[in-house]
């Protein structure tokens, strides 16, 4: 248990010192952030604040990890498949901040090289790592095997780490809620004995505590799509890894119900020729909208993403 708090200290630590260097060298570059005219007016204000931050967890992950256990095959896998999404989106970041083109990547550039290294990621793991094609039934002291069909089934779960992308909108909303996702699989890998896992959990759960420091609202710096891919692709791998791809979609309840506003508004828009289902999707601009406080959304949202956790953790152990 000791190793956990030093992998959340270390991982924690590196983003305290390394972000206040980060933040005059991105103003320096110009690397602000540009904000989407039709977004919620009270977000024109944040427009230059810089952005791309979630370069820090390249190194923050793999140093929590590193420093605290021994390096395995899934554990490398993992990192490896984690900083190929986090590349995307520093990509997709580059091209938005650098090139000045707003939509950045293509939504099928992007779909494309997560499908890619998603597949490439399930078919080692299941080859050479031992995970094996069998998935647990949250709630339930039963599992049953996939098969050759886990491989597409993995590579599903991969690419839902765009969820974590949509949530990314309000200043410490993604980090916070993956800090309470990454809790969950915290308590249940230390329960279960998954050490490796565990310290992955830990340092994951680290990275997103140190960048919080500089991300809560008013926010000195913003993650990018960098940084939200590399959280998506480590929860996502985690979920894999420990056979608990069903219960990813409890323990990440707040990114479902996330992805869920999106896909209803597109759905409804085109059914009833052009009428809103929310004000606005992602659903936590609909309540912006509906005139909450940026840090109350914040709020609600993170004390939701800490209740799914607990209804995860106690589906499992109890």
């Amino acid at each position: 248990m000791q190793n956990v708090f030093i992998s959340i200290a270390v991982a924690a630590g590196f983003c305290l010192v390394s972000i206040p260097l980060l933040i005059p060298f991105l103003r320096r570059l110009k690397f602000g952030q540009q904000i989407r005219l039709d977004g919620p007016r009270g977000h024109f204000v944040k427009s230059g604040t810089p952005t791309m931050g979630g370069i820090v967890f390249f190194v923050s992950l793999p140093l929590g990890v590193m420093l605290t256990t021994k390096m395995d095959f899934n554990i490398v896998a993992a990192l490896l498949v984690t900083f190929g999404f986090g590349l995307i989106g520093f990509i997709d970041d580059f091209i938005k901040v650098i090139m000045k083109r707003p939509l950045g990547l293509k939504a099928r550039e992007k779909i494309f090289g997560q499908l890619l290294l998603s597949a490439i990621f399930a078919w080692v793991i299941v080859i050479y790592g031992g995970r094996g094609t069998e998935i647990i039934l949250p709630g339930l002291a039963y599992s049953f095997d996939l098969g050759w069909f886990y491989i597409p089934f993995a590579v599903l779960v991969m690419t839902s780490a765009n969820a974590v992308n949509l949530t990314d909108g309000l200043d410490g909303l993604a980090a916070g809620v993956t800090l309470f996702a990454a809790l969950g699989y915290l308590l249940l890998t230390n329960v279960w004995g998954l050490t490796n896992m565990s310290i992955f959990s830990a340092s994951l759960l680290g990275c997103c505590l140190g960048f919080l420091f500089f991300n809560m609202y008013p926010a000195r710096i913003f993650m990018g799509d960098t940084g939200s891919f590399i959280l998506g692709g480590a929860l996502c791998s985690l979920a894999i890894l420990t056979k608990t791809e069903l219960l990813l979609l409890i323990i990440g309840g707040v990114y479902v119900l996330e992805a869920l506003s999106v896909i209803m508004q597109v759905i409804y828009f085109r059914f009833t020729g052009g009428k809103r289902l929310f004000l606005m999707s992602p659903l936590h601009h609909h309540f912006e909208l509906l005139g909450w406080a940026e840090s109350k959304v914040v709020i609600v949202f993170w004390i939701t993403a800490a209740f799914f956790a607990s209804i995860a953790v106690i589906l499992m152990l109890y």
